[in-house]
């Protein structure tokens, strides 16, 4: 019995490979991504700043961390590079998801040790395909 009956397959299902952290201090960002995500079957984490973004990693991996860059406690930039020094962490994909979009801004999170790069605002249309190809290959659905 599929114990997931709006996702059709068991991938759909695997906690472990639909696990997203979402580090975002902002309410209404994190109640939009959260819900875009779980309508397509993430189960979704939330921490609300720098610091505990980094120990509810640590605790429980992720699949994929979405990172807002203007957090509290501990900027973004200086999280990808706590989470880059942690090597159970190194093969999770770090998304930056940021207002930050002027030039030099994406390669600057990348050079912390972000894989890719989403501006705010999100488009609600595209944001969990944006999100779906930085998941690990091994986590990839593909088609019949």
């Amino acid at each position: 019995m599929n114990v997931c009956p709006h996702l059709a397959d068991e991938w759909s299902c695997d906690p472990m490979k639909r696990h997203i952290l979402l580090i975002e201090d902002n309410e209404q960002n994190r109640y939009l991504a959260t819900f875009l995500l779980q309508r397509s079957g993430y189960h979704v984490e939330h921490a609300a700043d720098g610091p505990a973004g980094v120990a509810r990693a640590r605790q429980e991996p992720p699949a994929l961390i979405l990172l807002d860059i203007q957090l509290p406690g501990m900027d973004g930039y200086a999280v990808a590079r706590a989470l880059r020094a942690d090597a159970t962490l190194l093969s999770t994909p770090i998304i930056a998801v940021t207002s930050y979009a002027m030039a030099g801004d994406r390669e600057k999170a990348l050079s912390a040790g972000c894989d890719g790069y989403i501006e705010k605002p999100i488009d609600p249309d595209t944001f969990v395909a944006e999100v779906s190809r930085f998941l690990p290959v091994d986590n990839v659905r593909t088609a019949p």
